[in-house]
């Protein structure tokens, strides 16, 4: 067990944050993550959080997962104090951290959010697991899926996708995995490259236009300026921003103030 202390950081609204789908409660405060072939639990009180691992673990995985070492208090503190808008939504999702999740695992789960919500979503990404996942037993004899890989989906008949509730995202999942399988995209390039680089190179797969492609490289690829616009961050743009977004001021981290907007119409809206 790992006991320590954050402010700035709520299991719970980075769970419902639609950044990560395989972040899921279990029963009041405490939550499950499977990452990078890892079974986590997460219990919360206050801002003191228990990690059902090794301290040798968390430093070695979960701190960089978790962005732990950045300060989101200074991002919030940063905000114009005239946006009453965004300080507003901002303090509401004060908890949020934009997550450094694996490359390959984002671009599926992108490509199967597409016109599609949480919920849908988690059940889509739950039945691929199930079903071309490696089964494996957590320290504690918890049993669960691993995140199947790039060959294993590449493999899978369309008629399968489908009846993992995919609908036409099938196709655009098996294309995408076979490119991935066959290095007609190479992953460790990608991960090597600046923001419109990785962003260019992602949209050449199947599936994967403009806005799939700025959140992938937000959530796996920590790319922070990425800001993705989706019905929810259009919505805000216009009602609330009708001359514009001021991005000049806040370079580098509009991808927090994206999930603080997003979570907070996503909640409210």
């Amino acid at each position: 067990m790992t006991i320590l202390t954050k402010d700035n950081f709520s299991i719970k609204q980075i769970c419902e944050s639609g950044q990560c789908f395989r972040l899921e409660r279990l029963d009041g405060q405490r939550y499950s993550l499977v990452a990078f072939g890892k079974y986590l639990e997460i219990m919360q009180e206050g801002n003191q959080l228990s990690f059902d691992c090794e301290p040798e673990e968390f430093e070695s995985l979960w701190r960089d997962y978790f962005d732990w070492e950045e300060d989101y208090g200074k991002i919030i503190s940063a905000i114009d104090k005239e946006d009453a808008y965004l300080l507003g939504a901002a303090s509401y999702g004060s908890g949020i951290r934009i997550l450094r999740q694996d490359l390959w695992e984002m671009i599926v789960s992108f490509i199967v959010s597409q016109q599609n919500n949480i919920r849908r979503i988690r059940k889509c990404i739950s039945l691929l697991c199930q079903r071309y996942g490696e089964e494996k037993t957590a320290v504690s004899g918890k049993r669960y899926y691993d995140f199947p890989d790039a060959k294993a989906l590449a493999g899978a008949s369309l008629e399968d996708l489908y009846a993992c509730n995919l609908g036409y995202r099938s196709r655009y999942i098996r294309e995408t995995a076979v490119s991935i399988a066959e290095g007609a995209v190479d992953l460790e390039a990608v991960r090597q490259m600046d923001y419109e680089a990785a962003k260019a190179e992602l949209m050449k797969l199947c599936g994967v236009g403009i806005k799939v492609a700025e959140c992938i490289c937000l959530f796996a690829l920590h790319k922070t300026e990425a800001f993705p616009v989706d019905t929810h961050i259009n919505k805000v743009l216009a009602m609330q921003y009708p001359k514009g977004f001021p991005f000049d001021r806040y370079k580098g981290y509009e991808g927090a103030l994206q999930q603080y907007i997003f979570y907070f119409d996503l909640m409210n809206g």
